[in-house]
């Protein structure tokens, strides 16, 4: 039997990995800054496309809260 769809903490579990997500993003910005001369081209760019896709995951944590809160109220 399957167990119920529980989803009391969804939207406290997406903002947590939210905020992750930002500190990740801030911190690669802050590294790429204070050691852009220090690293290779390849390696500075291997952190602009992990920024670039932190950002897309950002925008979808963000229609996910949405729907959580939809569906909250919709209840």
């Amino acid at each position: 039997m399957p167990k119920p769809d529980n989803r009391a903490d969804n939207v406290e579990n997406i903002q947590s990995a939210i905020n992750h997500t930002i500190e990740n993003h801030n911190e690669a910005e802050e590294y790429l800054e204070a050691h852009a001369d220090e690293i290779t081209a390849e390696a500075a760019q291997d952190i602009v496309d992990r920024n670039e896709r932190r950002e897309a995951s950002l925008e979808s944590y963000r229609e996910e809260i949405q729907d959580e809160a939809a569906f909250i109220r919709n209840q």
